[in-house]
Parts: C-alpha cells; sequence; structure tokens
C-alpha cells in the first residue's frame, strides 16, 4: 500500500512539474514582429498592469500574454491580436493567454 502512494505521489508531482514548465513552451514571436509590437501596444494603453511581472520568467504581463495570443492565433493571422481578444470568437484565447500571463481580471 505505501509503495503505491508513493508511486500516485510521485507521479502526481510529475505531472504538475510538466504542467507548470508547458506554461512557458511558447515560441518567441520574431524579432519586429508587427502583429506582437502592437498588441503590446494596445494591451498596455487599454489595460492596467500590462507592466507588472508575469508568470513568466523574464516577461511582463502584457509580454507574456502577447506571446501567447501570437502563439494560438492561425499562423495566417493577419490583424490586431489584441482586437482579436476581444471577439467573441476570440473569447477562448484571450481565457487562455490572461490565465497564461497572470493577467486574469
Amino acid at each position: 500500500m505505501k509503495k503505491l502512494f508513493f508511486a500516485f505521489l510521485s507521479a502526481a508531482m510529475l505531472a504538475s512539474t510538466g504542467a507548470a514548465m508547458a506554461a512557458t513552451d511558447y515560441n518567441k514571436p520574431p524579432a519586429g514582429d508587427s502583429q506582437y509590437a502592437a498588441c503590446i501596444k494596445t494591451s498596455n494603453e487599454n489595460y492596467t498592469g500590462g507592466n507588472a511581472k508575469s508568470l513568466i520568467k523574464g516577461q511582463t504581463m502584457a509580454q507574456a500574454y502577447c506571446t501567447c495570443v501570437w502563439n494560438e492565433t492561425p499562423e495566417d493571422f493577419k490583424g490586431s491580436l489584441a482586437r482579436f481578444a476581444e471577439t467573441p470568437k476570440g473569447k477562448s484565447t484571450k481565457a487562455l493567454c490572461e490565465k497564461h500571463s497572470g493577467w486574469e481580471g
């Protein structure tokens, strides 16, 4: 019984560590990406706390949020990432990325 408990505990710890690491697995937008830059600007202009530290080491909340949105939209998406997240179609992306960045509100 003890072995079963410790096996379960070990598996649970590995799963939680994996989930925490998965939050940082997004690809970094390329330097100079205009959609990403516009997302940062729009987010900082329209929302409070964008320059605060996010859950992702080395990123502000706006950076983590926009990195997530940039990664979660289709590759052929040409519009505003920040505005897309405000649409009914982007609602689930917005919720996911707010949670990713710690910018839930």
